[in-house]
């Protein structure tokens, strides 16, 4: 398959780019400062686009490359994929579901012990010598805690049955009621809000779930509230949170995405009330090396005329 061009349009971990070198003609998108120069030169030839959460094909990449047959995402979220222009020239999309679904879901439970116990001023007030001058302050209990998860997809399923072992009640929004779910549906993420203490966000990025969060759902969870963000940075109103923060309407937020990353509002640098974290829902070695493998087996089942491990399109 060495002639086969394949087109890299985002960072990716060194084994999947080494494997991706190996196995076809590797084109790296950095390495042309100018797309047009790219497209010029390679156009008529680059078969499949391999990209990630960050960056995927819109609709007018896609236009621009006519032999285009595959798009493989390194990452379980295709918002950055034009879908529906995919479907209509018979592109084919991939991503990498079920393989993250437990480190993310780890991740958002440590967000939350880490939030509720401010375990991160805890280690600053440790390390400055602060211990020797008195106890830290007192700081909230997540066991029982009522927990709202946006999403009850596998990501969100596995946070719930995490925060079940810390005996928290659940209740969830999603598009449609989960018939066979046992925890409680709420119709609206306002009424969710209002009937928890920790809001988890861990839903698709879409038209309708852009700024999900906004100051409405901010101001319902209120200042004895808690915010965990694991999906994407825009289901959230960025300027609205970091006003409640700031204001106290909102008692804390964990955040492993951001709408403009890796720009981060700077407000919340000051906050203790705030656990900041890069992206990095998805990011151990396991995890990482269990992803670009998905990635590398549905090229290869594409180009051998095989089924996808993982079809979207």
């Amino acid at each position: 398959m060495a002639s086969i061009s394949v087109l890299l349009v985002a960072q990716v971990m060194p084994y999947l780019e080494q494997e991706l070198t190996k196995r076809y003609n590797l084109l790296r998108i950095w390495d042309f400062p100018q797309k047009s120069t790219l497209l010029s030169q390679h156009a008529p030839s680059i078969r499949a686009v391999v990209g990630s959460s960050g960056a995927g094909a819109d609709s007018e990449f896609i236009d621009s490359l006519p032999k285009l047959e595959i798009v493989s995402s390194f990452s379980v979220g295709v918002d950055k994929i034009d879908i529906d222009k995919c479907k209509e020239k018979g592109i084919r999309v991939t991503n990498t579901p079920d393989v993250l679904t437990d480190e993310v879901a780890d991740l958002a439970i440590g967000l939350i012990l880490t939030l509720l116990r401010r375990i991160c001023e805890c280690d600053r007030f440790v390390r400055a010598g602060n211990w020797k001058r008195g106890d830290y302050k007192l700081t909230t209990k997540f066991s029982g805690k009522n927990v709202g998860i946006i999403g009850l997809g596998r990501i969100g399923t596995a946070i719930a049955k995490r925060a079940e072992g810390f005996n928290c009640p659940i209740s969830y929004y999603s598009r449609t009621q989960k018939q066979e779910s046992k925890y409680k549906y709420c119709s609206s993420v306002v009424e969710l809000a209002s009937n928890c203490d920790i809001l988890v966000v861990a839903c698709p990025l879409t038209e309708q779930t852009h700024h999900i969060i906004n100051r409405e759902v901010i101001n319902a969870l209120g200042p004895k509230g808690f915010l965990i963000n694991i999906g994407r940075g825009k289901h959230v109103d960025e300027p609205e949170l970091v006003s409640a923060l700031v204001e106290g309407r909102l008692g804390g937020a964990g955040l492993d995405v951001f709408e403009n990353e890796p720009h981060v509002p700077e407000e919340l640098f000051g906050l203790d009330n705030v656990v900041l974290l890069p992206h990095v829902g998805s990011a151990t070695v396991e995890t990482r090396t269990a992803m670009a493998d998905l990635v590398l087996g549905n090229l290869e089942a594409h180009f051998l005329g095989k089924s996808l491990l993982t079809p979207l399109v």
